[in-house]
């Protein structure tokens, strides 16, 4: 009798053993699952959170992007070279028509001297 009393005992020293460590093993658990969670939100407010396919998408995005900034700097490049064309023609022809008439001032100015000289005389 005595032995099952020790057995009995020590069965129920082994059960209340197994629950505290049921206990302790639950509440790491539940603490895993809480720094988890956490964690899944600050990656996912990180924007850390994609898919290697959602980062392709997006790096294909930023690349098209760039290629369409390319073309409209090209675009720009093209509008100014022949914007500095014409403005080079245009001062070209400026200086062709201020020489014209200053030939045509200078013309002008000797007919009135002569026909100013010719009425002196």
């Amino acid at each position: 009798m005595m032995y099952l009393r020790l057995d009995s005992d020590v069965q129920k020293y082994e059960v209340e053993k197994l629950r505290k460590g049921k206990r302790k093993v639950e509440e790491d658990l539940d603490n895993l699952k809480t720094e988890y969670k956490k964690l899944h939100t600050s990656i996912r407010n990180a924007s850390l959170g994609k898919t290697s396919e959602q980062w392709c998408q997006e790096i294909q995005e930023e690349r098209d992007k760039a290629d369409q900034w390319e073309m409209r700097l090209c675009d720009t490049r093209v509008r100014e070279d022949a914007l500095k064309k014409t403005l080079f023609d245009s001062r070209s022809e400026n200086e062709k028509l201020r020489a014209r008439i200053a030939e045509l001032e200078k013309g002008k100015v000797e007919e009135l001297e002569s026909a100013l000289q010719s009425r002196e005389l």
